[in-house]
């Protein structure tokens, strides 16, 4: 059996971390290392190693994680079109995945750059 990841063990309770969003599908909490104003991260409760891993069974976990997304965006106060914010998602090494189990990046609080990196 694999070691669990970082987000696991937030999921599970071990590594204490204040939550921002909950349901039956995913957990959403800050990140500890902000790229903007407003970092969170939307993790599935379900481990996924990355979206490119996801299969046909992992429809409804890959939907709830882009409604969490809104429902952490509302909550806020960043969902206008005034205000916004950037989902992304990396897969692979190249890409800047740093944990292998699938997450959102929800970013906000300031003008974000096009293209990103």
């Amino acid at each position: 059996m694999s070691e669990k990841t970082i987000f696991q063990k937030i999921i599970d309770r071990e590594i204490p971390a204040p939550l921002v969003y909950e349901d039956e599908f995913c957990v959403a909490f800050n990140d500890i290392s902000p790229q903007a104003p407003i970092h969170v991260l939307i993790v599935p409760r379900k481990v996924i190693p990355r979206v490119g891993a996801a299969e046909q069974d992992d429809q409804a976990t890959l939907g709830a994680l882009l409604l969490a997304a809104g429902a952490v965006a509302r909550k806020l106060g960043v969902d206008s079109r005034e205000k916004g914010f950037r989902l992304a998602i990396n897969n692979g090494v190249d890409a800047g995945e740093t944990v292998p189990h699938l997450h959102v990046h929800l970013l906000a609080g300031r003008p974000l750059d096009w293209p990103p990196g």
